[in-house]
């Protein structure tokens, strides 16, 4: 048995599943609990193969329901623990995450999405940002890291630990089926090679001594009498978020400065962007290209900066506008006219990017 399950830096060839399930333990996961839902299946199988020979744990349940709570409670013992779900199973996790984001444990749960509404295909969509970001009821206290490739899935996924367990809120690694399916090369690596120092995980009940008399008493409440105590928890919670949310706040952009059409996209749908971006310009044609990697907490300030200063942004998604709520969301009382390219369950590739562009312009 190896000391550790990557030591040093290896070059591999693999799917996004397989990497979730990689990046979980070079994060040094204690237990995943999970119920099978494509295009998720392989993380559960591939952390089955692996965590025996590292000593970790896995606890198949008996729905998605389930493994949202037995998430939840291997966290409060003190385990550092996670899920990962997709399409229906999202939706039905939102209960759990709902009482984790109240409770401020802090959960970690993959979501590799699908088509929907229901069960629609097992294939390919962006259509659970709305879910993700604000599926549960409440206020969406919630970070959520949206991943483009399978190096991001590796490194996001690792980071999703250390940002649930420093803040103390739910963190969503948000890939897709793509994503979860398709093969392409990453480097995978030891964290702490890299000099990133894992939080360590701390049991949050069954904690020694008295509360109150040896500590601090530890409220871990989902359930409050009067709607003025639930307020003012409400409103410290949305206070304290709103506090980290700058140092949580990701995002890339390039060639904002002098463009006249920005493309802004997310996820996997980035790469298409990206690469219609990089010939426009070759072309002559001055085009931007802006990216949040966190939906939530959502890049305003920035986005709202370059809106500013663009003549028209291009909002392209594989959904039908959902993405673009948190864009105009963030823009609001901008004059910067909005283009949308939107497809529902279906990829989208730099070639028709291109021709939206020139079409547009």
């Amino acid at each position: 048995m190896a000391k550790k399950p990557i030591e040093g830096e290896k070059k591999v060839f693999m799917t996004g599943n397989e990497v979730v399930a990689w990046a979980a333990l070079a994060a040094d996961v204690d237990i995943m609990y999970g119920y099978p839902i494509t295009p998720q299946n392989e993380v559960m199988h591939y952390w089955t193969r692996l965590a025996p020979k590292h000593d970790k744990k896995f606890l198949q349940t008996e729905d998605e329901i389930s493994a949202g709570f037995t998430t939840v409670g291997g966290v409060l013992s003190g385990k550092k623990a996670f899920t990962a779900t997709a399409g229906p199973g999202n939706t039905l996790m939102q209960e759990p995450i709902s009482m984790a984001e109240m409770m401020r444990i802090p959960t970690v749960l993959v979501v590799q999405q699908r088509g929907g509404p229901s069960t629609a295909t097992v294939i390919y969509s962006q259509q659970e940002v709305t879910l993700t970001c604000y599926g549960g009821n409440g206020e969406g206290l919630r970070i959520v890291y949206s991943t483009a490739t399978h190096q991001e899935l590796y490194d996001y996924t690792i980071k999703s630990f250390n940002t649930a367990w420093k803040y103390r809120f739910p963190t969503f690694v948000l890939g897709d089926g793509y994503q979860a399916k398709m093969r392409e090369p990453l480097t995978m690596y030891d964290p702490a090679e890299r000099g990133i120092e894992m939080v360590e995980p701390t049991p949050l009940v069954g904690q020694p001594g008295t509360p109150g008399v040896d500590r601090d008493p530890n409220h871990l409440r989902n359930t409050y009498n009067t709607e003025e105590e639930l307020f003012d928890v409400i409103k410290q919670q949305v206070k304290e978020y709103e506090e980290i949310s700058p140092e949580l706040v990701e995002y890339d952009a390039k060639n904002v400065e002098d463009a006249d059409i920005v493309l802004v996209s997310h996820g996997v749908v980035s790469r298409a962007a990206l690469g219609a971006m990089d010939q426009l310009r070759k072309e002559g044609i001055k085009v931007g290209y802006f990216r949040p990697i966190t939906l939530r907490p959502f890049p305003e300030k920035q986005l709202r900066e370059v809106a500013d200063n663009t003549k028209k942004l291009m909002v392209i998604e594989s959904a039908e506008g959902q993405f673009e709520k948190l864009v105009k969301h963030a823009i609001f009382g901008t004059t910067t006219p909005i283009e949308q390219y939107f497809r529902p369950g279906i990829g989208i590739t730099a070639e028709e990017l291109i021709d939206k562009v020139k079409s547009t312009l």
